[in-house]
């Protein structure tokens, strides 16, 4: 580790007097806030105070020796703790454990020693108090604290409630094993008897066996509280083990070295005693980070700033050096990486303001390096974790600085602890222009970040740069990013962004831009340069569909104003621009049909466009519309075929004309009929006559001028079709029967058409009435010439007898079957006893009734209610 956890200073050492009567040696230690309390080996309890010292250095304390006093032979003092609560100082000595007053160290009346104890511990102990002048602090009636003390007489752990002037045992747990110390973290008591560790919980009296310890070791078994619920463990094999208060490990072992004494935990470090000094090592990642030369140590003890560790003699006081200074430490040492995770693991041990400011700085530093070393992803890492102000990064590039405007800002490098060489980018721009562009990726993947969460500086320095980067980068994919981010609400600086898109001929982005700002008269004008060709912008091949596009949600004003260009331009494609808008904007009437029908009379083909989108969209039945739009697919057919004595097969336009005469009930009949009758559109006519009743007369022109007779066997089927649409199936049936009855007569009438009638009969045999058509057959025909007719006629003749037998019969069948059940049922006899109910109305059956199949009685009159 670059920088030191603890430094070592002097506290206290005890004179030697005479040697034949001075036997002073320290056995054990005790610190409450500011209060030491030693215990010796000749039985003598010892009260210190820690005075501060200043020196040019620095501040220092210094033991100062208050008072003392001897319990008896010479017996060594084996544990001490502290009560702040009730100035108790809890004395464990000669297998007893006695109270004195922390601050007189006289006996506390009233608490009568427990006996047979060979370690204790006191529940929720602190190694600080809120008292820092030797004053009783003051507590509630009824306040208590647990004390824990283990036998070895007695195998068992026993658990005291002690109040300030009593103490009585809760409960007593048996061991398996003579204890030899003990460590408590809240409920949780972590025991090791001679060979083994354990977990008491003393609430629940549960007790959980460990893995054992190994007793040939010179330190032998050893617990230490972590906090947490967490206690550390001397394991064998050299190793610190952590174990939770529910059994299991939540963190690696610590791998520390042989013969260690004791151990003493200062978050985030714990200090390992060994013969010869202390190791300390990291909680965060188990790593050796110091070592303090100590000769003679012979225990560790949590103190007001640190630890204590005193010899026979001495007292020093190993004081946490503040973890804002050892992170700087680190930083200075260029340990940047070793800096944050310091700092991440004390998060919780640092106030919030300077644990930001920390991360902030050290997050930048190490960024930088990063950045410098180009490992960009850890770079960007670095920068967003940090939160920190986008503008530092944007500040490095020579061509993003007119994007950061005149806001006042300074960056802050220069003001950290360490100064960092940062590249030059305008040197790298002209020297390496791949290396450039990776670091131009960086900038535009981190501003991207930036811009998603929200955080950073000013938006409109984040966007405006942004602008810039995916402008200079010009790659195809970031073509649409840059659309995404125009087209998306940003707070992008016309000042600032025009010129960087004009000067990169990204002029359809320029219009988005305006557009993303309001200004949509400028951005389609824009656009429109684009489309004619004044400016050049390869990014954008569709610019004239998108000119449409956005003028179907503008204003009315605003279309009008584009309307003339975008038809010139296309009028099909133009057209949108009024049916598209008015059907995404169909609860503002802004456009009138007629208007708009006036605006398109030059242009042909639009208008058509539009009176179909009108009638078949909007579904209006306006006659002027339907009868305008025949005739233009009129004019539109005749067009396409002139020249030509007759037209060939419907084509697109004739197919809609068809189907529009046919479906539509509004255009103007004799109009139409007017338009088409001295032109070869034979089945249009026929449809327009048979639209007026006249079918007779629709089947003489398909057969007899328009030479059709397919044509004609369809118009039966489809007049028929659309009659069943007004009046039902039933009239459409009879329609196409006397349709197609006409058509044969048509045939009949001529010679030339004997074949088609022949045909007729056969393809529609099974709708053709038989006696009807004998009568209209011509008597020189024999019987071969209508054979498939008569054998159609007479296979449907037979089927539909046979069908109708077949009905009959189920009929039948289902009455026998109703009449056999009724049968059964009136023969049963039925037994009514007084005061039987009706199962209807649940009223007694005092008048007619009947019996159901199932064996239900009802009155008669509610059996109507019960089948309803």
């Amino acid at each position: 580790m670059a920088a030191i956890a603890f430094t070592q200073t002097h506290v206290y050492t005890k004179q030697a007097g005479p040697k034949d009567k001075d036997k002073y040696c320290i056995q054990c230690l005790e610190c409450s806030d500011r209060n030491i309390y030693v215990g010796t080996r000749d039985s003598t309890v010892q009260y210190l105070t820690l005075d501060q010292t200043q020196t040019q250095a620095k501040a220092q304390a210094q033991a100062r020796e208050c008072r003392t006093r001897k319990l008896g032979p010479s017996s060594p003092i084996q544990q001490l703790r502290a009560v702040p609560l009730f100035s108790h100082l809890l004395v464990l000595w000669e297998q007893c454990v006695a109270a004195l007053n922390m601050f007189s160290l006289e006996p506390i009346p009233g608490l009568k020693a427990i006996q047979h104890s060979s370690c204790m511990e006191v529940c929720g102990r602190s190694s600080t108090s809120s008292s820092s002048t030797p004053q009783a602090p003051c507590h509630r009636e009824g306040d208590s604290v647990e004390l824990i003390t283990a036998s070895s007489r007695r195998k068992s752990v026993r658990i005291h409630a002690v109040w300030v002037d009593r103490w009585e045992v809760l409960r007593e747990v048996s061991l398996p094993q003579d204890p030899v110390s003990l460590a408590v973290d809240g409920s949780c008591v972590c025991i090791a008897t001679v060979d083994r560790y354990h977990l008491v919980n003393y609430h629940a009296g549960s007790m959980l066996e460990l893995f054992p310890h190994d007793r040939s070791r010179h330190q032998g078994a050893m617990v230490v509280p972590t906090g947490g619920g967490e206690f550390l463990l001397n394991a064998p094999g050299s190793l610190g083990m952590f174990v939770m208060s529910t059994g299991t490990c939540q963190r690696p072992p610590l791998p520390w070295p042989r013969e260690v004494l004791a151990a003493a935990v200062c978050y985030p470090y714990v200090l390992a005693l060994q013969p010869r000094g202390l190791s300390v090592y990291s909680l965060l990642d188990h790593t050796l980070k110091q070592t303090v030369a100590l000769d003679g140590a012979r225990g560790p003890v949590p103190g007001p700033e640190g630890v204590l560790v005193f010899t026979d003699r001495q007292i020093w006081a190993l004081s946490l050096v503040p973890l804002q200074e050892q992170v700087q430490a680190l930083v200075i040492c260029q340990s940047l990486d070793e800096a944050l995770f310091l700092l991440d693991g004390v998060q919780s041990h640092l106030p919030q303001h300077s644990y930001q400011e920390l991360h902030k700085d050290i997050s930048y530093l190490a960024g930088m390096h990063q950045f410098n070393q180009g490992a960009f992803d850890a770079a960007k890492e670095l920068f967003i974790a940090g939160d920190l102000d986008p503008r530092e990064i944007i500040s490095l590039y020579p061509d993003m600085r007119p994007c950061l405007g005149d806001e006042g800002f300074v960056s802050r490098r220069g003001e950290t602890t360490v100064g960092q060489e940062v590249t030059d980018l305008a040197r790298l721009q002209r020297e390496d222009a791949a290396t450039y562009r990776l670091c131009l990726d960086f900038l535009a993947d981190y501003l991207a970040v930036v811009r998603a969460t929200g955080r950073g500086g000013p938006r409109e320095a984040v966007d405006c740069a942004l602008l810039r980067v995916y402008t200079e980068q010009g790659a195809p994919g970031e073509g649409g990013a840059l659309r995404q981010l125009v087209a998306s609400p940003n707070a992008c600086r016309l000042d600032r962004c025009v010129s960087v898109l004009e000067h990169y001929n990204r002029y359809f982005v320029l219009g988005m831009l305006y557009q993303s700002h309001g200004n949509h008269v400028k951005a389609i004008k824009t656009w429109v340069k684009i489309a004619d060709g004044h400016f050049e912008d390869p990014s954008c091949p569709d610019v004239y569909e998108h000119i449409v596009s956005t003028l179907t949600t503008q204003d009315i004003d605003v279309v009008w104003m584009f309307a003339e260009w975008a038809l010139q331009k296309n009028q099909e494609v133009g057209v949108q621009i009024f049916t598209k808008h008015q059907q995404e904007n169909n609860d503002q009437n802004t456009f009138g049909a007629e208007e708009i029908l006036k605006f398109l009379k030059n242009y042909p083909q639009a208008s058509l466009f539009y009176l179909e989108f009108l009638i078949n969209k909007e579904k209006s039945e306006t006659e002027g519309y339907h009868t305008d739009l025949a005739l233009a697919y009129i004019t539109q057919t005749l067009q396409a075929f002139s020249g030509q004595d007759e037209p060939p097969e419907a084509g697109e336009t004739r197919g809609k004309l068809q189907e529009l005469l046919w479906s539509s009930t509004s255009y103007d009949v004799p109009a139409i009929h007017q338009r088409i009758m001295a032109t070869g559109l034979h089945v249009e006519r026929a449809i327009v006559l048979g639209r007026s009743g006249d079918h007779t007369q629709a089947l003489r022109v398909l057969v007899h001028e328009g030479r059709e007779p397919h044509a004609a066997q369809a118009y039966c089927h489809r007049a028929a079709q659309e009659r069943s649409h007004v009046s039902g199936p039933g009239d459409a049936a009879g329609l196409r029967q006397t349709l197609l009855l006409t058509l044969l007569t048509t045939y009949l009438c001529s010679d030339t058409l004997a074949s088609e009638a022949l045909e007729l009969l056969g393809d529609e045999a099974l709708r053709f009435p038989p006696g009807r058509v004998l009568e209209l057959l011509p008597g020189a025909w024999s019987v071969g010439l209508v054979c498939r007719y008569l054998v159609g006629s007479l296979r449907e003749t037979l089927h539909r007898r046979r069908m109708g037998a077949l009905q009959r019969a189920l009929a039948h069948a289902e009455y026998l079957r109703h009449k056999v059940l009724w049968t059964q049922a009136s023969k049963t006899m039925v037994r009514v006893h007084r005061g039987q109910k009706c199962q209807a109305c649940q009223k007694e059956l005092t008048e007619a009734f009947i019996r159901t199949v199932g064996g239900q009685l009802l009155h008669t009159s509610c059996t109507n209610t019960q089948n309803h």
